[in-house]
């Protein structure tokens, strides 16, 4: 706690640091609360496609110059974007750090939007998009949620769609970023052997004191499926891809907590129960495996695994086999405790790298509006009970909450 400090410009920026002293690396992140979840239908994939548009020059660097003086210097420069938020961010060593937040102050204030990359950056992001379509891992969480969250805009895929991106213009970039990416949603994360009076002089240098308040209505989620749906998409594959799941507890939630235990002990690890049955004792699926993907409001909870034509309905057997248990019988104090050692150590073990603090922190700030310390976050982890786990089990594996979507080869059918 003690390395951590938090300043707030007057023009609303905020920056957050984490000095450690012995580190001769940093990571730096500009984030802005802007995801897909905050767009329309007509606009869906503009939030991704400004992220593509912000290394392809400014007026005083070309494409290959906003790369090439990050690299030049052993430094990584990145970008991704989620449903709630977008970040910009580098790595490199402390000595170096003044260039990283130069290149990358430039890019997200100083971008041209010329028409001619933009049509050239449509046909990437248009590629990008068919890549997901033929790849099945990753295109069934983009249904699942397209499903879960339908009539809301946390159903919308981040990359948008081929009609959108290839309509987008200059001014359909600008007028969103006028819109959207105002300095109080805006703020600047830096891990490292970087000191905070530091990163705070250069943000005075760099951001002018623009006082513009963004005009996003972000809508929470309040629409839960009351009832259970089973969806499916043919593709000309030969596994079968599966997830059941639902919608659960967000980070504003304190029982998110029990929704990510829950999960460990369900198909997280190969310990887990879900792997044992269905990998280890029988031997029908290499993939399998829990998740809880989070956002504000709302969480997706789920399984996931493949297997081969012929085992899908093992599969589905063998999956119920495990919830019925965690309904009926539920866990044991000890399964629990391995439970929560198992979480604590994946969350310690991530903060031994810098770009992994630089992240928890600032969605700490964007999530909990504070700085949650990894003490605070270790003592909510211990302090889950076992009627906590049951409660939950109890109301999030029920077959009538359950929801199934398959992608799986055309010629077979799914009772």
């Amino acid at each position: 706690m003690d390395h951590f400090k938090k300043t707030i410009l007057p023009n609303g920026i905020k920056i957050l640091t984490e000095t450690l002293p012995e580190s001769k690396s940093f990571s730096l992140g500009f984030w802005f609360g802007v995801g897909s979840r905050d767009e329309d239908l007509h606009n869906n994939g503009i939030t991704h496609f400004i992220e593509h548009m912000f290394f392809k020059g400014t007026e005083k660097r070309s494409a290959k110059k906003i790369v090439t003086e990050i690299e030049s210097c052993g430094g990584y420069l990145n970008a991704f974007t989620s449903k709630e938020q977008t970040c910009y961010y580098a790595r490199g060593l402390v000595e170096h750090f003044s260039t990283s937040f130069d290149v990358i102050s430039d890019m997200i204030q100083n971008t041209v939007f010329k028409q001619s990359e933009i049509n050239k950056e449509a046909g990437v992001i248009v590629d990008e998009l068919k890549d997901v379509e033929d790849n099945p891992e990753e295109l069934i969480f983009d249904k699942f949620e397209e499903i879960l969250f339908s009539g809301s805009s946390l159903s919308y895929p981040i990359l948008g769609n081929e009609k959108n991106i290839r309509k987008f213009n200059h001014n359909d970039f600008v007028n969103y970023i006028n819109q959207k990416y105002a300095y109080d949603k805006m703020l600047i994360a830096s891990s490292g052997g970087i000191k905070h009076d530091e990163v705070v002089k250069m943000a005075e240098k760099y951001f002018d004191k623009d006082f513009r308040k963004s005009r996003i209505k972000r809508k929470l989620f309040t629409n839960h499926k009351t009832k259970s749906e089973t969806a499916i998409v043919d593709k000309e594959i030969q596994q079968v891809y599966a997830i059941i799941g639902t919608s659960t507890y967000g980070y504003q939630s304190k029982k998110r907590i029990h929704v990510s235990l829950l999960s460990q002990i369900l198909g997280e690890g190969s310990s887990s129960r879900l792997f044992q049955s269905l990998r280890e004792r029988n031997g029908i699926a290499y993939q399998v495996h829990s998740f809880l993907n989070s956002f504000l409001d709302t969480s997706v909870f789920g399984i996931y695994f493949s297997t081969n034509e012929k085992m899908i309905g093992k599969a589905l057997r063998l999956v119920e086999v495990e919830l019925k248990k965690l309904r009926s019988n539920k866990i044991s104090e000890k399964e629990l405790n391995k439970a929560k050692e198992s979480l604590k150590g994946n969350i310690i073990l991530s903060m031994e790298n810098t770009s992994n603090r630089m992240i928890r922190m600032a969605q700490s700030e964007l999530y909990y509006a504070k700085y949650k310390t990894l003490e605070d976050t270790i003592t909510e982890i211990n302090s889950v009970t076992l009627k906590n786990i049951s409660d939950l089990t109890d109301e999030l594996l029920s077959p009538k909450s359950l929801n199934k979507l398959f992608v799986k080869p055309k010629k077979l059918l799914i009772n």
